[in-house]
């Protein structure tokens, strides 16, 4: 080595030194004002579809808490790794898997042109779905997938965009004026059966007993949306408070300036998208910047994020838009026992995890109520708030009483 190069290295070596004494000064002093997320969040690697595997992922989180009808073989696992990969079930069915009889198609089957395996199925097929290519009547919607309309080829200028959808590919119905869209359902100019993810998630819903409300709404920093006072859009505060109050959040991505493209024998098909599940925030208010936490539809494990704003997130997009998911209670039984009354139900029970402060706190609350009779009713409260999923009531509600169960608000 040269004397020139020896004095070379040693200043590639004090700017390294410079360099990593900055990032380490940088980040010591980059510290987030809050953490908080949700625990207990699945991450499934992807399965026929980022939507289907993002929707796995939501329905897997509120199976395991307060809503354990959403997968009927158990709880649903944090994984599908082993013996846990049944619970693709639940967002995408097929015919000899997972404990579905060889001869009952199901989603995979009826939607895509192929499956063979986790590295070889047809991702962006434009044919024609295999069940009308059999001339044979399609299963009736059993899985998450089926319910969104994921890879089922049969709707033509959706929301005045494109025709879809290809496989592995869904749609929303977005009010492009950035307004929230709660419980929509799309009408059938674009083909039937109405559906797009939205009302899909409701009719799941349904399909597994519960009821729910959904919302849709575009991003405040999509630039379709319009500025306007106030503003309108789904903002980072919007987002806080869902997290807050418990409910992890689908995140739409695609490209703002793209709404079709040609692909295979389709001149308009779906653009390209993917979907994630957000679980928690950070804030840097000193520096103006925050930052959601999600899983990325890939099982690529935590502290995988993107700072909140209209730059590329995963997949090479940027966030378009943003759907929420809340399940309503359902009462599963009520006992009684003497003046004893004992109710169980199923509802939302979500824990929230603060990691600047290390707490963890049980984020639904109960209240139930009791009238005599329901025409006219007189709903009042019995017992005290609970986060339970349970109460037992002593010496209450005489004879005859109906009872219910209502999720509070906050401040409730």
């Amino acid at each position: 080595m040269s004397v020139g190069q020896n004095r070379l290295g040693k200043a590639f070596t004090n700017i390294a030194f410079i360099a990593a004494a900055c990032l380490w000064v940088s980040t010591a002093l980059l510290r987030a004002d809050s953490d908080v997320y949700l625990t207990g969040v699945p991450d499934y690697t992807w399965y026929a579809g980022c939507f289907g595997t993002a929707c796995g992922n939501l329905m897997g989180y509120w199976d395991r808490h307060g809503m354990q009808d959403f997968y009927t073989n158990g709880m649903a696992p944090l994984n599908d790794s082993g013996p846990n990969i049944a619970i693709r079930a639940m967002w995408a069915s097929r015919a000899g898997y997972y404990g579905r009889p060889a001869n009952k198609p199901g989603h995979i089957d009826d939607y895509w042109n192929y499956y063979n395996s986790d590295f070889s199925f047809s991702y962006e097929s434009t044919d024609p779905d295999p069940y009308v290519l059999a001339g044979r009547q399609e299963h009736a919607p059993d899985c998450v997938a089926d319910f969104v309309g994921i890879s089922q080829r049969r709707w033509t200028n959706m929301n005045g965009e494109c025709d879809g959808n290809i496989d592995a590919y869904s749609f929303v119905y977005w009010d492009i004026k950035g307004n929230r869209r709660t419980n929509y359902t799309p009408s059938v100019i674009a083909g039937t059966p109405a559906r797009d993810i939205q009302s899909g998630l409701r009719e799941w819903a349904k399909y597994c007993g519960y009821d729910a409300d959904v919302f849709t709404q575009l991003a405040d920093f999509n630039p379709q949306v319009p500025v306007v006072v106030p503003p309108r859009g789904f903002s980072f505060e919007n987002l806080k408070a869902e997290i807050n109050a418990g409910y992890p959040v689908l995140v739409f991505l695609q490209e703002y300036t793209q709404y079709s493209r040609p692909v295979g024998n389709m001149t308009r098909a779906n653009p390209e998208i993917h979907g994630m599940l957000i679980y928690g925030y950070q804030e840097y208010p000193d520096f103006g910047i925050n930052y959601v936490r999600y899983r990325t539809s890939w099982g690529s494990g935590d502290n995988v994020s993107s700072a909140w704003g209209s730059s590329i997130w995963q997949a090479g997009m940027p966030a378009r838009g943003f759907i929420a998911f809340h399940p309503k209670p359902k009462v599963r039984n009520v006992l009684r026992n003497g003046a004893t009354v004992t109710l169980n139900w199923d509802g939302p029970s979500s824990q929230l995890y603060d990691a600047i402060n290390q707490t963890t706190a049980s984020v639904h609350r109960y209240q139930v109520e009791t009238t005599p009779r329901l025409n006219p009713s007189a709903w009042t409260r019995v017992g005290s708030p609970t986060t339970q999923l349970s109460a037992t009531l002593s010496d209450c509600c005489g004879d005859m009483a109906f009872f219910r169960v209502r999720l509070l608000g906050p401040g409730e």
